[in-house]
């Protein structure tokens, strides 16, 4: 195996990237290429800061599945992975990032190693959707080594050490029932999503590295590199910040260059929405809905002195709250949405009508709440069906109302009513999706 040839190698896949997929390139030039010891680099990985690889590894892929490696741990910094996992167990959390990365990069017409983890059924979703669908005791390990956190040695996180040479992905992972789908096996025609494929070694490339905004050429470094120190906070929060710059540099180029596609380009857009919480724009845009005015109007004859004072007078507020029961939304996150109204409605004088509804209105709705009432309800919401938006919409015209706002809890896939409504509506939104009109708030 020549160290110069493989380097050589990865050059001409991030150079083809860049002709040819220049967002993912820009993301790919902004980690310097390092070989590592494969005593805990099996495979690739990175640390937010450099990629890692295992020179045999990369010498025994396709040119293809090069770029794909690349493009794979250059959109877990670019999506901020290292810095979005919180309270989760880091096992599922290195999982539940590779299953929302590689459809994505599929779908792009990237070609992936034989044994990239990949389910349609988690097509399009984030690592916090696929989190919670993954069993606490998955054992299913990535395929490459997510270097950013202390416990980089955890399950899920091993970079195939044990399950590579194992024949891991041989059969499906474990998910939730509803979720769980099966995986192609070694033995299943090539060219399907997840099954196996085989390597065909190219030996060409070259190595770089970038340094801030700026690229330069990088010393070869001695084989055996040693592995990285995890993120410590500051780091994490700086590296943020950067990544996040990258990405929307790296997407300003490819719109550029006429070449960043319409599933890319939602996604960026998506990333790069202001992220301010939920529960502080609703209470805003409620509170600027709320009717409190000052009047000038004659006071009572019985009332002392002649003069008209303007004094300030509150009414109520008719408040719609409709809420998606297809079965996207948990029970838990319904109980908190309902929550934070209610505590919003009790400052603002809020009369609330509470609808629930998949492709219909629930039984029992709806269901009002005086301002002083908690909205909460002596059964959980029924649904689980498809999902239609215009049984609400139309409900309300029905009843002649003209609420000062209807708020929708969703994940906006569903019918919608072909005309807008003469009030304003808020979609409070779990997903990517984007209504057709009305104010959207991202639920983060």
């Amino acid at each position: 195996m020549d160290q110069k040839a493989i380097e050589t190698k990865l050059a001409a896949a991030r150079t083809q990237l860049i002709l040819d997929k220049p967002f993912l390139g820009a993301l790919v030039m902004r980690l310097p290429m390092v070989a590592a010891d494969p005593d805990w680099c099996p495979t690739t990985g990175t640390d937010a800061r450099r990629f890692y690889y295992n020179p045999e590894y990369i010498d025994s892929l396709t040119l293809e599945q090069t770029q794909f490696m690349l493009a794979h741990e250059a959109l877990h910094c670019a999506l901020g992975h290292f810095a979005r996992r919180q309270h989760r167990d880091i096992g599922r959390w290195n999982l539940a990032c590779d299953y929302a990365i590689n459809p994505i990069l599929v779908d792009d017409g990237l070609k992936p190693p034989y044994d990239a983890m990949i389910l349609d059924q988690f097509r399009g979703m984030t690592a916090e959707e696929i989190y919670p669908l993954l069993e606490e005791d998955d054992q299913y390990e990535t395929i490459d080594k997510h270097l950013y956190d202390q416990e980089s040695d955890s399950p899920g996180n091993r970079g195939g050490d044990q399950k590579r040479s194992s024949g891991r992905n041989e059969t499906p992972p474990p998910t939730s029932e509803k979720q769980q789908a099966p995986r192609p096996s070694s033995g299943e025609p090539q060219g399907q999503e997840g099954a196996r494929q085989k390597s065909d070694p190219d030996r060409r490339g070259e190595r770089r590295e970038s340094g801030g905004d700026r690229q330069k050429p990088l010393e070869p470094e001695e084989a055996g590199e040693k592995r990285p120190p995890p993120l410590n906070h500051e780091e994490r929060e700086n590296l943020e910040v950067q990544w996040q710059q990258r990405l929307a540099g790296a997407a300003q180029q490819a719109i550029q260059a006429g070449k960043m596609d319409g599933a890319m380009a939602r996604l960026v857009d998506h990333l790069l929405q202001p992220r301010l919480p939920w529960r502080s724009l609703l209470a805003r845009y409620m509170t600027a809905n709320a009717r409190d005015d000052y009047s000038y109007m004659r006071p009572s004859r019985r009332s002392q002195g002649g003069a008209i004072l303007p004094a300030l007078r509150s009414s109520q507020v008719e408040v719609v709250v409709a809420v998606d029961t297809s079965g996207s939304i948990a029970d838990g996150e319904i109980q908190e949405f309902l929550s934070e109204v209610t505590a919003l409605k009790g400052q603002m004088r809020a009369r609330v009508t509470l609808l629930a509804c998949d492709h219909r209105l629930a039984e029992g709705a709806p269901w009002i709440f005086e301002p002083w009432e908690e909205l909460r309800l002596d059964a959980p919401l029924t649904g689980g069906g498809g999902t239609d938006f215009r049984p609400v919409f139309q409900w309300v015209e029905r009843q002649g109302l003209r609420p000062e706002v209807l708020i929708y809890f969703t994940d906006l896939e569903g019918a919608f009513p072909e005309l807008e409504p003469p009030y304003p509506v808020l979609w409070l939104v779990k997903g990517r999706e984007k209504p057709p009109w009305g104010q959207r708030i991202q639920l983060n």
